[in-house]
């Protein structure tokens, strides 16, 4: 049996609900001795500044910033810390090029707590009438600085098809990122078509990024784009639609990696689930996009178990009939679950033992190594 999927606005309003028992609201100190709330946790507060370049967001007030965007305007130039305490972020935020080696942190540790969401969709009108926001521009945080780090936060887009029949601009990104040794520990990405933008600032940026224990949610190409992005223990959620009758749903995988880049999409040691029904969903398809018709789309999977939504008969597809996946860098290896089934080998194609040795996170990523820091 199928859970209905919960809409992303129905989530974060029940997250939101929890606010009490988060201690999420502001309010008078109190009485009698008792401790003060502490909304930053153990990294200080804006009377006890953890470093000269840490700023402190919330909502409520007690910070030296209710927005991100505030925030990260404030913060010129490199190395800025960002503590956000717990709340929901309703806001669109970027992160200009030239704002490098920036880290943030959701204080509690749990990305369920910090929440930065928006609702724009590539056709959303803008508001100075100058047309829509396109899928870029739909993004709720945009990232083009190298060297972002974010820590145990979840950013989310909660547009809904629902709420706008006949659309057809219905790609809604949470995150757009673009810079070299981007990182993201602990987060959650939640959207439905298109939330994980996973990019480069262009056609020669060959951008290292990072994703280690995150969970991805989506529908359509709900993790896609051109960089070089390695996925280390994360869960990728295929969700239900109810605008379809019949498979397939969607795709969790859209690469669109430049034919001269070696390396593309490496998911190690994840899990594919899914609450639509069996069979429902591919594993991937190749976005050629046409800003650049010589790419190359790359995609290894590895280690990693492939619940029973993934269509295990025929697990990619082609976007455009003028790129069949077959002409691509698709390949597995060792993959688990009922969605890694080979019952049609031509299907499936595999890594050899020596050809998976230069798909890892190290050849990758080269002498970044995100992966031995903190986490």
């Amino acid at each position: 049996m199928h859970r209905p999927a919960l809409s992303r606005r129905g989530f974060l309003l029940t997250t939101a609900g929890a606010g009490a028992a988060l201690g999420l609201a502001a309010g008078p100190a109190l009485a009698g001795g008792a401790r003060r709330p502490r909304p930053f946790g153990r990294y200080g507060s804006p009377d006890d500044r953890r470093t000269p370049k840490t700023l402190y967001v919330d909502p409520h007030g007690r910070g030296d910033f209710t927005s991100v965007q505030a925030a990260v305007t404030a913060a010129e130039g490199s190395g800025w810390t960002l503590v956000l305490a717990p709340g929901t972020y309703r806001e669109t935020v970027s992160v200009d090029a030239d704002r490098t080696d920036a880290t943030w942190i959701g204080a509690s540790h749990d990305p369920r707590d910090v929440v930065i969401v928006y609702d724009n969709a590539a056709g959303t009108p803008k508001p100075d009438g100058s047309g829509t926001y396109g899928t870029s521009g739909s993004a709720t945080t945009t990232v083009r600085a190298d060297g972002f780090t974010a820590r145990w936060i979840t950013f989310a887009n909660d547009w809904l098809r629902a709420d706008h029949p006949g659309w057809s601009g219905t790609q809604a990104v949470a995150v757009k990122a673009m810079g070299d040794r981007t990182a993201f520990h602990h987060c959650r990405f939640l959207g439905h078509q298109d939330t994980l933008y996973a990019d480069t600032r262009d056609l020669a940026h060959f951008a290292r990024q990072y994703f280690a224990h995150c969970y991805v949610e989506g529908d359509v190409d709900f993790v896609f784009g051109r960089a070089t992005a390695v996925y280390e223990d994360c869960h990728f959620r295929t969700l239900v639609r109810t605008d379809l009758s019949g498979a397939p749903y969607g795709f969790v995988f859209a690469p669109s990696t430049a034919g001269a880049n070696p390396r593309g999409y490496l998911v190690t040691r994840g899990r594919v689930t899914s609450e639509a029904p069996d069979g429902y969903y591919k594993l991937a398809r190749p976005w050629v996009p046409s800003s650049d018709t010589t790419a190359r789309p790359m995609l290894t999977v590895r280690e990693t178990h492939l619940g029973a939504g993934i269509d295990a008969v025929a697990p990619y597809a082609d976007m455009r009939d003028a790129h069949p996946w077959q002409d691509q860098r698709f390949r597995e290896y060792r993959n688990t679950g009922p969605g890694a089934a080979v019952t049609v080998p031509e299907n499936r194609p595999q890594l050899t033992r020596a050809e998976a040795a230069a798909h890892t996170r190290e050849a990758y990523l080269g002498d970044w190594r995100p992966y031995a820091r903190r986490r």
